[in-house]
């Protein structure tokens, strides 16, 4: 199963690629200042990608690196320094 979705605009250019975070619960959007190895069941972007970063409460750090999510130590959840499978997306 893909871990990855790619979104398009109305005339079908590409917009994005977005995963499902699963430490936040949110989704986490990967535009064009990302690189993206192209596969869509073991995924790499770089660089890391950081949600909410001035405010620690809800702050969500990770790297995204072949189809796994590598969450740094400033993550405010429970998988704060521990690495997970990417979830799948349907």
């Amino acid at each position: 199963m893909p871990k990855v979705m790619r979104l398009t605009n109305q005339t079908g250019e590409y917009v994005q690629h977005v995963i499902a975070c699963p430490g936040c619960g949110n989704w986490h959007s990967f535009d064009h200042r990302w690189t993206f190895n192209g596969d869509f069941e073991k995924p790499t972007f770089s660089p890391s990608m950081l949600v909410n970063q001035h405010d620690p409460k809800s702050r969500c750090h990770s790297f995204v690196r072949d189809g796994k999510i590598q969450f740094l130590s400033d993550c405010f959840h429970k998988y704060a320094g521990q690495t997970l499978d990417l979830e799948d997306i349907d």
